[in-house]
């Protein structure tokens, strides 16, 4: 009588009782207390930095350049003033951070819901309305991911400033804006340069829909607009909040096309300009650095925090099927 040795697959355990594959030892082993410490240990080395931030924008200049962040616990001495200062101060060397403030703020809401918008009504335009060359669309707004970001602000300013001419006949005017009216060559850039990205991930998200849903609403009457408002965009909730997460903690932190669209004046320059100011020009001015600092990272903090449910599930938007 003949016996069979059975094959064990690679990447299976032999022995009874434990995970049969190498994602399961690995998930157990992840779920032990060793583990469990070690993301602790990691999670409080990455966060204390920005604890020793707080800390210091709370404490009175001379503590702050003479003692560490630390000391706060063995003498404490905590005060306002610092923000008092660099919000409202009025002299050039406080800061005057409030309206670079709600400059950021301007910049920022439209910045991000022009491209979501945009970029959904792409996708599922792409995904599920047929006409001719979609599929060839679709490349060449993968392939504008490629282009550096620096390659673009010079067509951008020569289009703001002379328009646009083709063989001597100026087919689009230059905007010839004025300085408080920049906000728009602002809200313009950052919805081109995120539009390439945005059109990406809502359409692998978008196309993964059931087409049944699709069909079923079609027999029912409805057209694309009806489908796109009442089915689509409650289904693609999380990957729109995932995406203008991203886009929003790009804007906020972004000095490059701030500076060079809005110029560095309080009338239309964000936060992170003047920022850079502050510590240029006046780094030794640490008790009104740290204060401004974490002034800036509150309200990315606080959106984060609040769509953070969406957040993973937004990640994964696409990646499975079915």
């Amino acid at each position: 009588m003949t016996t069979t040795t059975p094959v064990i697959p690679v990447g299976t355990a032999e022995v009874a009782g434990r995970p049969r594959t190498m994602a399961g030892r690995v998930r157990k082993r992840l779920n032990t207390r060793a583990a469990t410490l070690v993301s602790v240990v990691i999670a409080v080395l990455w966060t204390l930095p920005t604890f020793g931030l707080l800390i210091s924008s709370f404490r009175p200049e001379n503590e702050i350049k003479t003692t560490g962040w630390w000391k706060a616990f063995t003498d404490p001495q905590f005060t306002l003033e610092n923000y008092q200062s660099v919000l409202f101060g009025r002299s050039s060397s406080s800061g005057q951070l409030f309206s670079y403030f709600l400059n950021s703020v301007v910049i920022t809401i439209p910045s991000v819901l022009f491209p979501l918008a945009f970029a959904a009504l792409a996708a599922y335009a792409l995904a599920w309305i047929n006409f001719r060359g979609r599929d060839w669309i679709y490349i060449g707004i993968f392939a504008l991911q490629i282009v550096p970001l620096q390659m673009a602000l010079v067509p951008l300013l020569s289009f703001f400033s002379t328009g646009v001419t083709v063989a001597g006949v100026q087919l689009l005017p230059a905007w010839n804006l004025a300085d408080e009216e920049k906000f728009a060559q602002v809200w313009f850039a950052h919805t081109c340069f995120a539009l390439p990205l945005a059109v990406f991930l809502l359409h692998n998200f978008v196309a993964q829909l059931p087409k049944d849903l699709m069909e079923a609403a079609r027999v029912d009457g409805a057209d694309h607009p009806k489908i796109f408002r009442s089915i689509v965009l409650p289904l693609i909730t999380p990957a729109l909040a995932a995406f203008g997460i991203f886009q929003f903690l790009w804007v906020w932190n972004d000095l490059l096309v701030a500076l060079i669209f809005a110029g560095g004046g309080n009338e239309t320059a964000p936060l992170t300009v003047r920022l850079a100011e502050m510590a240029g020009t006046r780094g030794n001015e640490w008790q009104r650095l740290t204060a401004g600092a974490f002034i800036s990272i509150l309200i990315p903090l606080i959106v984060f925090l609040s769509l953070q449910r969406y957040f993973v599930r937004g990640l994964l938007a696409g990646s499975v099927k079915g």
